[in-house]
């Protein structure tokens, strides 16, 4: 399961920064455009990181059940 999730990836783009983490959860390439203050900086990665998170946990349920689910938890 977990090679089949280091294969996919999304990629989340907000404000100048573009941020592509793989299915498990791991962050691949982190770019971020010229001319943004620190704090700028700041506050979009901690939004662009959750909103990764959350379409990565996303992926894992949609792989979970195409492959049938968990047995016994249905």
């Amino acid at each position: 399961m977990q090679n089949a999730l280091a294969l996919e990836s999304i990629t989340v783009e907000k404000k100048g920064i573009k941020l592509v983490m793989n299915g498990n959860m791991e962050i691949t390439s982190l770019i971020i455009e010229e001319g943004k203050t620190s704090k700028e900086i700041e506050k979009i990665i901690v939004d662009i990181i959750n909103d990764a998170i959350k379409q990565t946990q996303r992926l894992m349920a949609q792989k979970i059940q195409s492959m049938g689910g968990f047995p016994g938890l249905n």
